[in-house]
């Protein structure tokens, strides 16, 4: 089978696709034909050796990939051979085969294609995660999505609608904007740094955002906690900014505000049987027609290093998906 493989940490061109054995599944595994695998942010820093879990090299990164089932190992009775699945891993998803333990694997619902999938597990437990279990959000409140027309902003952005909330969304620009529109934001700025704040009033009527899925960082949190509203709860999904400028605690203080981490794969590690009936409940959302999964464009998988460039560079607008012709 080939493998997109990490043998030396570098830039997105530092990947190498190589022959590599089949896999065989152990006790309690199965192995995954893979058909689509996404990428994500956390790849490109797994990659470049910046990522603060890294296996020994050589190695595929890739934390979701959607197949099929063609091998299931004893004590497993969940799975049976045949099954459409997505699997949500810490690495090994760029490749034609995947092995993983059962407990991390779900079956697909009919209508998801396997582009569909492999974009949808990340960011949509991301995006529960941080709104519904750190965020608490309810129903009426108003939420800001940071980072919006990418992966977690674009399952972010759809789920706080699907939820009842009100939606103000932070695009990077005019085209990721549109994206965001598309997917029903209420309101959408691209705000700077310097402007942020206001626009963010202006958006609430001085009341300030009740929940904050943010995915930016530095200059842009900044101003975010002062245009937060009272008991506001703010969740950090990342620094995609660069920056990480120190935060005044008084500004938390006065106003009751809650500042939140989200780490989500700790959820499908810890609680895998939680992450499971969490996706259950977004494939529900999805048959309904009320989530989707924002899929941007796809590669094979022997352009996965200009798929990663492509993500780092910030164009896509959604989740781009290598696919291997597999499944």
């Amino acid at each position: 089978m080939r493998a997109a493989l990490v043998k030396e940490f570098g830039p997105p061109s530092s990947l190498v696709v190589e022959e590599v054995p089949e896999l065989k599944c152990g006790p309690g595994e199965v192995v995954i034909d893979v058909a689509a695998v996404s990428i994500n942010f956390p790849d490109i820093l797994v990659v470049e050796g910046n990522y603060q879990n890294l296996p020994p090299r050589p190695f595929s990164p890739g934390k979701e990939a959607a197949g099929r089932v063609i091998a299931v190992g004893a004590g497993v009775e969940r799975l049976v051979v045949g099954q459409r699945v997505l699997a949500l891993v810490e690495y090994g998803g760029y490749a034609e085969q995947l092995r993983v333990p059962a407990d991390l694997v779900m079956e697909l619902p009919e209508p998801m294609s396997y582009e569909e999938a492999a974009a949808f597990g990340l960011v949509y437990s991301t995006a529960y995660f941080g709104l519904v279990r750190r965020g608490r959000l309810q129903q009426g409140e108003t939420v800001l999505v940071t980072g919006a027309g990418g992966g977690v902003g674009s399952a972010g952005v759809q789920l706080a609608k699907a939820l009842g909330a009100r939606v103000v969304a932070l695009a990077q620009d005019e085209g990721k904007a549109a994206v965001a529109r598309g997917q029903g934001a209420d309101v959408v700025l691209t705000s700077t740094p310097e402007t942020l704040r206001d626009d963010l009033l202006a958006a609430t009527d001085g009341k300030g955002v009740d929940v904050v899925l943010e995915m930016l960082g530095g200059a842009f949190l900044t101003q975010i906690i002062r245009a937060t509203a009272w008991e506001g709860r703010i969740v950090i999904v990342g620094f995609a900014s660069g920056g990480q400028e120190p935060i005044k605690p008084g500004h938390l203080l006065v106003k009751n505000i809650a500042m939140l981490g989200l780490q989500s794969s700790d959820y499908r590690d810890r609680t895998p049987d939680l992450m499971r009936s969490t996706m259950a409940e977004m494939f529900a959302l999805f048959e309904q027609g009320m989530v989707n999964g924002a899929v941007d464009t796809t590669f094979p998988l022997e352009n996965a290093a200009e798929a990663l460039q492509y993500v780092k560079d910030g164009k896509a607008h959604g989740k781009a998906v290598l696919t291997t012709g597999r499944g």
